[in-house]
């Protein structure tokens, strides 16, 4: 599309591309579990200032990772059919739009965490900014099929930065929180690799699924499925929760883990993407459960 045609879109549509380009579903989710991690990291209230802004600048830092990866993976996703539709493929928006928006609110994000947060959690969000659109998108992602592992560790940061901007520090406990999403990570995208398969392998991503072919994908689903079960038992081992979050572990985890043994040993169509819907769920479960776990206490 050209630049006289991208000038034509409608305002609307336009901030619809600006907001699609920040992938809000998954900045949602990185979101909430940074905010769980404020609740977590103090026996009261966070406070209201610290809630607004330290969330503010979290989610203003990932919708710009968001937006980077868009941008260095645009020629990717074009060969992608899920990806096909992004704003940067279809030229609804210039890789200046959106080189542009990315880093204006980047640095909005790292301001409002330097200036009214605390600097600590500045320079982690910044941390997480870079591994995920440099480090994961421009190297790993193209070099291993264990990218989305090692990459995993900027995807698990948000309840680190949110336990900081609380509190100023690196907790313990804030590590079992990352811990949970770091082994979640893995057969979670590997449910949408396995669906996708064909399309990474077109597009010359060297995903598992791609590099090592479907049963050992789904074997690799089962065994880290099961450990993270065993790792989301850690923050009531450790007293950072009680019985409830421990039932409720128990009972999301023996669902996950139901979809990754018939993922494994009884494949249907549609399966690998109703396990990653699931997962969605799953993550989304056992953070409400730390937190309504941490207020009932």
């Amino acid at each position: 599309m050209t630049a006289a045609a991208v000038g034509t879109i409608p305002l609307r549509l336009r901030l619809r591309e600006y907001y699609e380009l920040c992938k809000p579903r998954v900045v949602m989710l990185i979101t909430f579990t940074a905010i769980v991690g404020m609740f977590l990291a103090t026996p009261g209230m966070v406070p209201l200032d610290v809630l607004a802004l330290g969330s503010t600048g979290i989610t203003l830092m990932a919708a710009s990772a968001a937006a980077i990866n868009q941008l260095l993976d645009r020629h990717v996703d074009a060969r992608m059919a899920r990806t096909c539709g992004r704003p940067l493929v279809t030229g609804t928006l210039t890789v200046a739009e959106s080189l542009g928006f990315a880093a204006a609110i980047g640095t909005a994000g790292f301001a409002v965490l330097a200036l009214w947060v605390n600097a600590l959690t500045a320079w982690l969000t910044l941390a997480t900014l870079i591994g995920y659109a440099g480090v994961y998108t421009l190297y790993l992602k193209r070099a291993t099929p264990q990218n989305i592992v090692i990459g995993g560790a900027a995807g698990a940061a948000p309840p680190v930065l949110g336990w900081a901007a609380v509190t100023g520090t690196v907790d313990p406990h804030a590590l079992l929180l990352f811990l949970i999403v770091f082994v979640w990570t893995p057969p979670h995208f590997w449910a949408l690799a396995i669906d996708r398969h064909k399309e990474y392998a077109q597009a010359g991503i060297p995903m598992l699924p791609v590099t090592h072919g479907l049963p050992f994908t789904r074997l690799q689903v089962l065994l880290y499925t099961l450990l993270l079960v065993a790792v989301s038992l850690l923050p009531f081992v450790f007293g950072m929760s009680g019985f409830v979050y421990l039932a409720g572990a128990l009972a999301l985890g023996c669902v996950f883990l139901s979809y990754a043994i018939r993922l494994r040993f009884a494949p249907t169509p549609g399966l690998p993407m109703r396990t990653f819907g699931y997962s969605i769920v799953y993550l989304m479960g056992i953070f409400s459960l730390l937190l309504v776990d941490n207020y009932l206490r």
